[in-house]
């Protein structure tokens, strides 16, 4: 049975290395910070962030209970305005969109009115041989208006300048699903 989380890391190890430069625009509980942190080691850097302060708190948390070095930044704002506090290009990018789990506020969740400008910026922010990774979850109807919109956005993009696919289930087509886009 496919893993969509392995697949997932697979593309980011294919771009992230120990010294590289990445941002988790939707921290939560800071798994996929924590993964990403791992990922470039002492030498890297890791921005992360969430709307919300229960976020950072845990996502705090899980950092610090999983070892990770001293390499990560949380901010608590939009990630739509990502391109105001990291400088430089980036390596990796990760989005896993929804509401924090475990928060029992499944009524906060992201938007589409932050979203795409948030991927755009993030496009803006990657840099040769990067990688920017969109987690969506279409069980719910801002989830799945976010990956209607999202879909027609990358569609748009140019062939020349990126490489992006999508994968999904389906015969189950309110699983959640993924998107990769790579800088060429």
């Amino acid at each position: 049975m496919v893993d969509l989380l392995s697949l997932q890391k697979h593309f980011i190890l294919a771009h992230l290395k120990e010294g590289g430069r990445a941002v988790d625009f939707t921290m939560g509980n800071g798994y996929d910070t924590v993964f990403l942190s791992k990922t470039v080691g002492g030498s890297g850097e890791v921005t992360a962030f969430d709307i919300q302060p229960a976020a950072l708190l845990s996502a705090e948390r899980n950092l610090r209970a999983s070892g990770c070095p001293n390499n990560w930044r949380l901010i608590c704002a939009s990630h739509e305005r990502a391109n105001e506090f990291v400088r430089g290009p980036i390596k990796a990018g990760m989005f896993n969109l929804g509401y924090l789990p475990g928060s029992g506020k499944k009524e906060l969740t992201t938007m589409r009115s932050t979203t795409l400008p948030a991927v755009e910026r993030a496009l803006e922010m990657l840099g040769e041989d990067a990688v920017l990774l969109v987690a969506v979850y279409p069980g719910h109807p801002e989830g799945a208006a976010e990956g209607e919109e999202l879909g027609r956005y990358f569609a748009s993009l140019s062939r020349f300048r990126y490489s992006i696919a999508q994968f999904r289930m389906l015969n189950s087509p309110s699983s959640p699903f993924f998107i990769v886009c790579e800088t060429k």
